[in-house]
């Protein structure tokens, strides 16, 4: 035995047999023993070249998946119409735009209500309008007729021309805005426009069927068809 490590003998007989072995190599052996990968690579420091593609790909990817499961909620997702594969955002669509019809129908019939509304007020305006200046007419005319009833009883006294002449021109004026005279001697007697202040017996023979008129001794006037006074008569029979 030398100061060596001592090899037994039946290693000297195999080297001589078989020759000399294989030399192995120590990185070898550890590749061998992590299941053939090679050698572990070192780990990555933060700031590596490298590890922004990678996150950006995986980020990326992320995404993708968020959005076509966002998808794939709306057109399956539980407001869909049942059974018949219709997106909810169509079902949402139609019946929002039915409501809008019935708003809209809801409005022109309110509308055309209102129109109405406005047409009889504005026929009943003018109505009151026109009977106002009517009436405030038919008060001045009326305070006129005292003119008048004077200058008959001049013109049946003997009055002269001038006062026919004026009397023909005022009665001209008025009977063109619808000034009407009453002057009804002769004719039956009718209440509605006649006022009998004397009564006198019929002749005999000659006695009339009904009442009438004798003689007129106050006329009447119609303002566009509406007695404004009545005549004042004598009535015979």
């Amino acid at each position: 035995m030398g100061s060596g490590t001592e090899q037994p003998r039946w290693a000297g007989a195999a080297e001589d047999a078989y020759g000399p072995g294989p030399v192995r190599d120590p990185g070898a052996t550890n590749s061998a023993n992590n299941g053939g990968a090679g050698p572990p690579a070192p780990p990555r420091r933060p700031g590596q070249p490298g590890d922004e593609a990678n996150e950006a790909s995986s980020a990326g990817a992320g995404a993708a998946g968020k959005t076509d499961a966002a998808t794939t909620a709306i057109n399956t997702g539980p407001g869909s119409a049942a059974g018949d594969g219709v997106p909810a955002r169509e079902v949402d669509l139609a019946s929002l735009l039915v409501g809008v019809e019935r708003q809209r129908d809801e409005y022109l019939d309110s509308l055309r209500r209102l129109q109405a509304e406005f047409d009889n007020y504005r026929k009943r305006t003018e109505r009151h309008q026109r009977e106002g200046a009517d009436n405030a007419a038919a008060s001045l005319v009326k305070e006129l007729l005292p003119v008048l009833d004077t200058a008959d009883l001049a013109l049946a006294h003997g009055g002269g021309e001038d006062v026919k002449h004026v009397a023909g021109a005022l009665f001209d004026i008025l009977s063109k805005q619808g000034l009407e005279r009453i002057d009804p001697e002769g004719q039956p007697f009718d209440p509605e426009i006649h006022d009998a202040v004397a009564h006198e017996p019929a002749d005999g023979d000659s006695a009339p069927a009904a009442p009438e008129v004798s003689e007129v001794m106050r006329a009447g006037y119609r303002w566009k068809g509406r007695v404004l006074r009545a005549a004042m008569v004598k009535v015979r029979g």
